[in-house]
């Protein structure tokens, strides 16, 4: 399967549901109603149903995940350096900091699973539970240096459960029922289309009036340097091809959707953030299949 052919389906349905928020007239309700069932509901279940059928072997993936959370932390330490290498209005720094580390789940599983089926998918999922609390914690202390609800949010976040549940379902060998499975398999392929159309219903690609500079540092780690990092280390620690690929597919996607709900909660600069979230996906387009062809040259 060709980089482009892996690419279309999922850049397809996110141009969709882009076009359906600004045609169908449905209201901004519908698609909030849609990105809280699979948030909440449908990606959790995913999550749950992949990792709880795999075979988890972590001295296999040991250095999979170090890489992942060494590339992750370098994100972090890198956008925060913009305080100090750019005057930014207020609140566009601690907003828009999470956009260089951050990254979109709905975008990744539906990648992965396209790129290598369950097997992609559980080591993607993988990622996702391990770094989703290091990056939201991140992101909030950015917004508010007050860590009072940090650890409740974290707790309760879907995407940690779902995939905490599942490793640990894994680990104690449990066989759910086979309806069981079955249910919750429908809801995580239901959850990649939906999760989908709801990226593209929250793009904004209004044109950024303020802080052009600031917005490229932002994303060029982010689909740049991110990646190039996860290369560079994954082929020194000679990883497997498949974790090769999952690890630069994770570090080179556009950033979470769910940044702008966090920058607007906290008082931060949400428009600036929702330009960052749309710009990241657009250009992804384009950097994705630069890294994934790169992974295999190589190789």
């Amino acid at each position: 399967m060709s980089i482009f052919t892996l690419l279309i389906p999922d850049f397809t349905l996110i141009l969709l549901g882009f076009v359906l928020a600004r045609m169908a007239h449905w209201g901004g309700h519908f698609w909030a109603g849609v990105e809280k069932i699979v948030y909440y509901i449908m990606f959790p279940a995913l999550l749950f149903y992949t990792t709880s059928r795999t075979h988890f072997d972590f001295q296999a993936t040991g250095r999979l995940l170090q890489v992942a959370l060494f590339a992750t932390a370098s994100g972090m330490l890198l956008g925060w350096l913009a305080r100090f290498l750019f005057r930014s209005g207020p609140r566009i720094f601690e907003s828009g900091v999470q956009t260089a580390f951050r990254f979109n789940s709905y975008i990744a599983l539906a990648l992965a699973s396209r790129l290598a089926g369950e097997q992609g998918t559980a080591l993607m999922a993988l990622l996702i539970g391990f770094l989703v609390p290091l990056c939201n914690m991140a992101a909030v202390y950015a917004l508010a240096h007050n860590s009072g609800r940090l650890l409740k949010e974290i707790a309760s976040n879907p995407l940690v459960i779902g995939t905490a549940s599942g490793v640990l379902c894994s680990l104690l060998h449990l066989t759910l029922p086979e309806g069981v499975n079955a249910t919750l398999a429908r809801l995580g392929n239901a959850s990649i289309a939906l999760g989908l159309l709801a990226v593209g219903a929250g793009m904004r690609l209004s044109a950024l009036h303020e802080a052009k500079g600031i917005a490229t540092y932002f994303l060029t780690i982010k689909l740049m340097l991110l990646p190039l990092i996860a290369l560079l280390l994954g082929r020194w620690l000679q990883l497997p091809l498949l974790q090769l690929q999952i690890l630069v597919l994770f570090c080179a996607l556009p950033t979470a959707s769910s940044a702008y709900v966090l920058a607007a909660r906290m008082g931060g600069n949400g428009a600036f953030v929702a330009f960052l979230i749309s710009a990241s996906t657009v250009l992804s387009v384009l950097t994705l299949p630069f890294w994934l062809s790169l992974v295999h040259i190589t190789h």
